[in-house]
This record gives C-alpha cells, sequence and structure tokens, in this order.
C-alpha cells in the first residue's frame, strides 16, 4: 500500500502507524512482539490490553490525526475490502483490539488515531476520513469500503456517508452518539466547565461503563468454559488493575480534552441528525442494552426506521462500550447478517468466509451428536470418514423440526473433516422487514455465519461448479414445520429437482437420515392450530405474503408452504444421531439421467435410503447407554469435556 513522501513513522505496541495512508509492516521492537505473541488464534485480547496498549499509543503523542494498521491481523486474501475503524470519545483508535485478528483475515484494517491533544474539528474529521475514502475509492472502485465507528466515530460515518451518497460504503455502528441530547453526558458538559471537580466523578462514571456489569461478565467466562479458578483469577487481576485503568484514562481523557470530546459529541449529534435523510449506505446498527453513558436502545430503534438501508442487531447485556465486551465477536455479526462483500453487491455464494474455530457452536458440545457414514464396500463406520472429499457432492437428508439439526451437522462437517458445507436454505430466513420481526435474531445469523445460501437454480448451478459439499432438503420447510404426529415423514416434491443437475456436474449423492427432534420437545400449536387463530392467521399470511411460495408450480404437501412458528414444549435435551449412506455416483451418466424415468427411479431410490436410514437410528439409539444428557455429562466429567462419547455398538 503506498504512503505519501514525508510521512509519520511510529512504532508503539501491535501496531506500524502512518499519516495519511498506512501499510502493514514486520514486527521489529521487543513490544511489538510481546503484543503479537498475545493474539495467537483462540486468544482474545481484553480490557486490559486496551489499557497497556493504549498507554504505549500515547506517549509522546503528538501531531495531527493519522490512521494505523494492527500487525497481529496477520494475513489476509488479495480482494479484502478495507475496514476504517473510527473511534470514540476515547480517540485512541484501539476500540476493535479484541477483534483486530479475526477482522483481519477478511478485511484491510485501518484505525484512526486522534492524539490527545489534538483539537481537529468535527468538520475537519470528516474531512480527513472523506479524503482517505475518497482515495482508496480511486484505487479500487469496485470495492465497498467499511467505516466502522462507535459513539462519535459511528457519528463520523454517518456524516461521511450522507456528504458521499454515490461511493459505495457499508456502516457498522455501535451505540451512535447522536442521542446525545437525550443522555445522561448532556447534563454532565456544562458540570464539568462551572465545576472542575466533577471531573475524576465522570472518568469514573465512564470507567464503569468500560468494566460492565459484574455477573455478566462471570456467566459469560463460564459458558467460554473456563474454570471457577480461571474466572475467579481473571476477575481478581481485573480488580486489581481498576487503579490502572483509571490512571490511563485519565492520560487518555485529561480534563480538557474530555470537555473538547463532549463538545464535539454535541456537534456532531446536530449535524448527523440533520442530514439523515441523505445517508442511503448499507447500515448495520449494534445497539447495547445496558449502555450508561446514552439511550442506545432506544436511538437504534429510531435509526433502524429512520434509514432505508438499515438493519439492527440488539446486544441487550451490553454497556456502552461494546466492541471492548465479551458479548460480541464483531466478524461474526458481520457475517452472519450478510453484511461482508467484497464487490458491489453481495454473493452468497463467493463472499462466504469459512468458519473460525471461535464460531463453534456451544450446543455441539452439548448435544454430542453420533455420526456414522458409509465406505465404498458398503462397511458402516462411527464418523464421516465414508464421506468424500473431492466435490461436488450433494449431502441430501430429512429436515427436522426448524431445521434444528442443521448447525450441529455443518460443525462435524468442518471439525471431523475440514469440510465447509453449505446450505440451500428457504429464502424466509434471507428477507428483511422494516419492522424488525425476521431481524435481530441469532437462529438466523446462525444460518449466515454457517454458510447457508438462498436456493435458487442460479445458486445450485454456482455451488456445483465450485465443486462444493452442498445441503440439500428437498422437502424443505415443510418438513422443517411439520404438524403433530409427522415426526420423522418426508415431504419430497413429485419433481426429482435435483438429479439432472447433478448428474450434469457428475456429482456424488450422499443420503442421510437423522433422528433426535423427538428428544428435544412436544409440538403444542403446529400450523393447523394457529391458523384457526385470528391474530396467529394474520402474522401467518403477512410472513407468506412477504416471501412468497418457492413451489407455485408444485402439487400436493410440499406445496403448502405458509411461514408459522410452531410452538413446542422443550424436554431434557436427549442426542442426535445421523447416518450417511454409500455415495450414489451420477459421474458418467449424464446421458441417462437426461431420460426423466431414469431421473426419477434415482430420485425414488435416494428417497428410500433416507427412510431406511431414519429406521436404521431409531432402532439403534434404544440401546446407546448415553442417548441420555445426564450419562452424557457424567461421562464428560470423568473423561474430559471435549472427549468423545461412546454410543451403540454398529
Amino acid at each position: 500500500m503506498a504512503t505519501t513522501a514525508g510521512a509519520c513513522f511510529f512504532a508503539a505496541g501491535s501496531f506500524q502507524a502512518f499519516h495519511p495512508s498506512p501499510r502493514r509492516v514486520a514486527a521489529t521492537t521487543k513490544t511489538t512482539a510481546r503484543f503479537a505473541e498475545m493474539n495467537v488464534e483462540g486468544t482474545r485480547k481484553g480490557l486490559r490490553d486496551y489499557f497497556e496498549e493504549s498507554k504505549v499509543m500515547i506517549k509522546s503523542d503528538g501531531g495531527p490525526p493519522r490512521w494505523f494498521s494492527p500487525l497481529e491481523t496477520g494475513a489476509r486474501s488479495h480482494d479484502s475490502p478495507l475496514l476504517l475503524f473510527l473511534p470514540g470519545i476515547d480517540g485512541v483508535g484501539l476500540g476493535l483490539v479484541r477483534h483486530h485478528y479475526s477482522l483481519g483475515k477478511i478485511f484491510d484494517i485501518w484505525c484512526l488515531h486522534i492524539p490527545v491533544k489534538d483539537r481537529t474539528s468535527f468538520a475537519g474529521l470528516i474531512k480527513l476520513v472523506e479524503k482517505t475514502v475518497r482515495s482508496e475509492v480511486k484505487r479500487s472502485p469496485n470495492r465497498p469500503i467499511y467505516l466502522v465507528g462507535e459513539s462519535l466515530g459511528a457519528c463520523i460515518a454517518l456524516a461521511v456517508a450522507s456528504c458521499n451518497p454515490d461511493v459505495d460504503l457499508v456502516l457498522i455502528l455501535a451505540n451512535p452518539a447522536t442521542s446525545f441530547s437525550k443522555s445522561q453526558l448532556q447534563t454532565v458538559l456544562p458540570l464539568l466547565e462551572v465545576i472542575p471537580d466533577h471531573f475524576h466523578l465522570t472518568l469514573r462514571y465512564v470507567l464503569s461503563s468500560l468494566t460492565g456489569d459484574l455477573l455478566k461478565r462471570v456467566s459469560g467466562i463460564l459458558v467460554r468454559g473456563q474454570t471457577l479458578q480461571q474466572t475467579v483469577g481473571g476477575l481478581c487481576q481485573d480488580s486489581v488493575a481498576l487503579p490502572l485503568y483509571l490512571s490511563v484514562l485519565t492520560d487518555i481523557l485529561p480534563q480538557e480534552t474530555l470537555i473538547w470530546k463532549l463538545q464535539m459529541l454535541k456537534t456532531a449529534s446536530t449535524f448527523v441528525n440533520a442530514r439523515l435523510h441523505a445517508v442511503e449506505a448499507q447500515t448495520l446498527i449494534l445497539s447495547s442494552g445496558r449502555d450508561q453513558l446514552l439511550p442506545s436502545l432506544e436511538e437504534g430503534e429510531r435509526l433502524f426506521h429512520a434509514l432505508p438501508n438499515g438493519e439492527i442487531r440488539r446486544a441487550g447485556d451490553s454497556g456502552h462500550f461494546l466492541f471492548l465486551e465479551d458479548g460480541i465477536d464483531l466478524a461474526s455479526a458481520i457475517k452472519g447478517s450478510y453484511f461482508y462483500r467484497r464487490g458491489k453487491y453481495l454473493d452468497c455464494v463467493s463472499d462466504y468466509v469459512p468458519l473460525a474455530p471461535s464460531e463453534f457452536n456451544k450446543l455441539n458440545l452439548i448435544l454430542s451428536p453420533v455420526t456414522l457414514s458409509t465406505l465404498e464396500d458398503g462397511m458402516i463406520v462411527r464418523g464421516l470418514g465414508g464421506i468424500p472429499m473431492e466435490g461436488p457432492v450433494l449431502i441430501v437428508g430429512y429436515h427436522m423440526l426448524l431445521g434444528i439439526e442443521l448447525i450441529p451437522l455443518v460443525c462435524q462437517f468442518f471439525i471431523q473433516r475440514k469440510i465447509v458445507l453449505r446450505g440451500m436454505a428457504h429464502p424466509m430466513l434471507f428477507v428483511k422487514l422494516k419492522d424488525g420481526r425476521l431481524l435481530d435474531s441469532f437462529p438466523f445469523d446462525q444460518i449466515g455465519i454457517f454458510g447457508g445460501v438462498p436456493v435458487s437454480a442460479v445458486n445450485f448451478y454456482k455451488l456445483l461448479s465450485l465443486k462444493s459439499h452442498i445441503l440439500l432438503y428437498p422437502g424443505g420447510i415443510r418438513e422443517a414445520l411439520h404438524r403433530k404426529g409427522e415426526e420423522y415423514k418426508l415431504f419430497w416434491p413429485e419433481q426429482s429437482e435435483f438429479i439432472r443437475m447433478a448428474a450434469r456436474f457428475g456429482a456424488k449423492i450422499v443420503p442421510f437420515g437423522v433422528v433426535g427432534e423427538d428428544d428435544f420437545g412436544d409440538v403444542l400449536l403446529d400450523y393447523d392450530d394457529q391458523i384457526k387463530i385470528p391474530f396467529m392467521k394474520s402474522i401467518i399470511e403477512e410472513f407468506t405474503n412477504s416471501v412468497g411460495n418457492l413451489r407455485t408450480e408444485t402439487r400436493g404437501e410440499v406445496a403448502n408452504q405458509d411461514l408459522h412458528f410452531p410452538m413446542f414444549l422443550p424436554k431434557v435435551p436427549g442426542r442426535f444421531y445421523y447416518y450417511f449412506g454409500k455415495p450414489i455416483e451420477t459421474e458418467g451418466r449424464k446421458q441417462e439421467l437426461r431420460d426423466k424415468g431414469k431421473a426419477h427411479e434415482l430420485y425414488l431410490q435416494v428417497q428410500d435410503e433416507i427412510k431406511k436410514n431414519i429406521a436404521f437410528l431409531k432402532e439403534k439409539r434404544e440401546k446407546d447407554p448415553y442417548r441420555s444428557v445426564l450419562s452424557r455429562l457424567a461421562y464428560q466429567a470423568a473423561h474430559g469435556v471435549t472427549s468423545e462419547i461412546p454410543t451403540f455398538e454398529i
């Protein structure tokens, strides 16, 4: 990345900084190496790292605002889009310190650093960012530029977007300060200007927002699998470090700087609110439910409805400094909401980024799924050894209630074989309704993280041409939203929809059965019940009309795809069982399978194999001594959480 002559270079912590255009360079100092070692894969930096690196960053902190690129972001693909991070009132630019590693795999990250004594106006910061954006658009005209801003930085991002509607910008806004006039900070500003002694109370108030809720932090650490000893140790370290935090915060925001930043927040809020109508950029709003500095939850709702291309995700238990907390993985949030793209338009097939280890669902450990597959010689083995590594491969099976088998299945393919399984999903999961009812749902976001693609002939063709492993459910949403008493019943269309396309590419077809949903819940209100209740009937009709029917030319049960959410009574979790049959070859059968009769014969063969696999699993699981979650927990307690739990004899 080119730099301008006379650029200002300095090394501090785990980054190298430049003005006006940063580039990543090799670590050359002991300090740099020390911070780089702290960010090995699977290890997240935290609040303490933010303060320690900030302390290094602000030493001899003179000069104008400038960009720096974190070294620990590591290698990225050549076509990664540019991400510009715009800090909040701290101005340090390390607000994404917990996310540098994961974001650095998919973005070229530049962070804006505003020195403590700098007094660049809000208008000046807009011009600086705007100049950078315009320069980079000339270099890469076909790629979007991401503006990630928190608080004040979110206002800068909105201002730049409003002034540059012709530029392809994607905004990620965390707790925007557009609500400054409604916040408690509005009352703090005049007190600071008149009563200097109020300064330290204000800093402690800000610090309490940084350190967050104790109970939430304890539960969050335990969920990640740390022991009680590790949890207590970490909290003790943080308690000891609190005086350090306050000391560094005083250096980051001395009284004059804090007053300047609060005055800037007031100016920024007024400016941006007057120009919201001009913001056309794709925008993801992240709103905290426990923000003690700004009314972020209410403001997020307002912006969501005010911005034509806005979407919202709510973090109900998080505080103001969202990116420094344990509750959010920014890379996952961007991918899950389908905001990650490398070109002018999103391509769900080519823009997908494979799973990171941190994204494996914890449910996978609780369920301890059993996977069986069939080798070429017909032998059944535990694990996925019978799944062909070379694609294209169609994994064709039965959809359990609400598709709850999908995420553990995708995880197992990646964990056992490093195979990225791409699921064909109903368009309902990709429709964004402005009233928010189909938004802000973590199960829906999981579809994006785990590689879901809207089912269509075009996407199916793309995946086959890329030799992908494709997860396909011919029964679709009719199986996933089945009625009472319909467990393990297949609802396939009469037409052999996928056979001839598979033969065109010589794809292998692997039929599979799955059982276990009846161990997780009993359906209380299904479609037949809900359609008789007036208000629920209107909701079903509205959702169905907004998405449309996928199979308008299909007859029979599978054509009835009214969208509803079955209400069910949860049970104590049982266990999932997957059985993959022997791969069926279509290579060399292209001409043969052009005949509709032959294609339909193979279609019925696949369907029959799935029914046999389900029957096999239903019988075998009765002999599994670890079918109950209690017996599995006892086994894990004795042998370790990650140990493979035995099952029935094959």
